[in-house]
């Protein structure tokens, strides 16, 4: 089984601020990010987490890197890829953030509000497109309908080497703030595994020795 010098994951949500009191955000949770994290540790001689706000204890022998917003994101991963020779996004990452943000709480008035959104950077895309050679890229696919065929679509498009999709419509499946997951790990070439629901701890370990030993 592979050893690795450095692991590098993401994860949890990003905000995005609206006005100091508002923010654009998502239901993650971070809980599979951390899990990965702390089963790195077995996997790996540096562990090193990025990590949007959640309200998880940092595993031990883990580095926390905390940051807020996407772009806080984006500038902590790339300044850590390049020494990792592994890197798992299981962040959710805001794929928009308003575009203009306002330096007081913006005071309601009658009638709707439009709110002008621009996209993020996309951090995984970019990941793929600088991949060193011998450097191992996964990503993770939260996907409500035709899991498996956007997955795929999202690995080839990104540069990855593996993606781990997994259904967050239903709760049964595990997901968002959930303390389960069921998961299918694709690969470059398109072998297909499936790892039943268990807990994410567990799952984690699999995901990672999966990698390891491919």
């Amino acid at each position: 089984m592979k050893k690795f010098k450095k692991i590098l994951i993401s994860a949890g949500p990003t905000r995005e601020k609206i006005d100091p009191v508002r923010f654009i955000s998502n239901r993650s949770s971070g809980k599979m990010g951390y899990a990965l994290a702390e089963k790195a540790v077995d996997f790996a001689e540096n562990v090193v987490l990025v990590s949007g706000p959640v309200n998880l204890e940092v595993p031990s022998g883990v580095q926390c890197i905390n940051i807020e917003s996407a772009a806080e994101m984006a500038a902590a991963m790339f300044h850590e890829s390049h020494d990792a020779d592994l890197i798992i996004m299981c962040a959710a990452v805001a794929d928009y953030r308003p575009k203009f943000v306002h330096d007081t709480k913006m005071k309601k008035s009658d009638g709707d509000l439009t709110i002008v959104l621009e996209r993020t950077t996309d951090i995984l895309k970019t990941l793929g497109e600088n991949k060193k050679a011998g450097q191992i890229l996964a990503g993770f696919a939260a996907e409500t309908n035709d899991i498996l065929e956007n997955a795929q679509s999202k690995l080839e498009r990104k540069n990855l080497d593996f993606i781990i999709a997994n259904d967050v419509s239903s709760s049964s499946q595990g997901g968002f703030a959930k303390d389960v997951n069921a998961v299918t790990i694709i690969d470059r070439s398109g072998h297909r595994e499936v790892f039943d629901l268990c807990s994410k701890k567990e799952l984690a370990g699999k995901i990672l020795k999966y990698i390891a030993v491919y």
